[in-house]
């Protein structure tokens, strides 16, 4: 019988508070001029998305614990917003046939961007979260929209998305360009990778 895994990870410490930890100022972003890019390999055109449009995808709450790579944990978050599997169902459809699609990028405002492996990235409780435990997401929290992958650590989690670029293979995003883990693991303290920036 497999062992079970811990819910809290190796060096977290529990908290009831969501700390906002940001590189830079945080962007105003109006969910009226929002959109939503999807581009790179396996795609000859651009696929674009308005708030609106993006939003009736579909929907999805879900409650799952979040792990920052700074050591805090906070169990119970209720997140709702756009389940991954929804977006990608509408990205597959105009994926060419052959298209060999290995990792994402993920683009935000204010320049930041985090990779994720497709397998990571298409986790089933995955979501484009718009609302936290009931309430609209704050601009702290990366309010009006942010990637929700809940299974790595909380950087691995972009606040403001604007894009989701197509890859064939694992690049590095910000964070992981500045010493941080290319994958981020919680259970296996995957915190920095010690690999010379690009």
């Amino acid at each position: 019988m497999a062992k079970q895994q811990p819910r809290l990870p190796p060096g977290q410490f529990l908290t009831k508070r969501f700390p906002i930890l940001t590189y830079g100022p945080t962007p105003e972003v109006d969910t009226e001029e929002w959109s939503l890019a999807v581009y790179g390999t396996g795609l000859e055109d651009k696929l674009e998305f308005t708030w609106d449009d993006f939003n009736a995808l579909g929907q999805i709450e879900i409650t799952r614990d979040f792990h920052c790579v700074t050591t805090w944990s906070r169990y119970d978050n209720a997140w709702a917003g756009v389940p991954v599997a929804a977006f990608w169902r509408k990205v597959a459809a105009a994926l060419a046939v052959d298209a060999d699609i290995g990792a994402v990028m993920l683009h935000c405002a204010g320049g930041y961007t985090t990779n994720l492996l497709l397998e990571d990235f298409l986790e089933s409780e995955n979501l484009f979260a718009t609302h936290h435990d009931g309430a609209p997401l704050e601009a702290g929290h990366g309010g009006p929209i942010r990637f929700v992958c809940h299974h790595l650590y909380g950087w691995k989690s972009p606040k403001w998305i604007t894009g989701v670029e197509l890859l064939p293979a694992d690049d590095r995003g910000f964070w992981e360009e500045h010493g941080y883990h290319i994958r981020g693991d919680p259970w296996r303290e995957e915190r920095y990778s010690y690999q010379e920036p690009k």
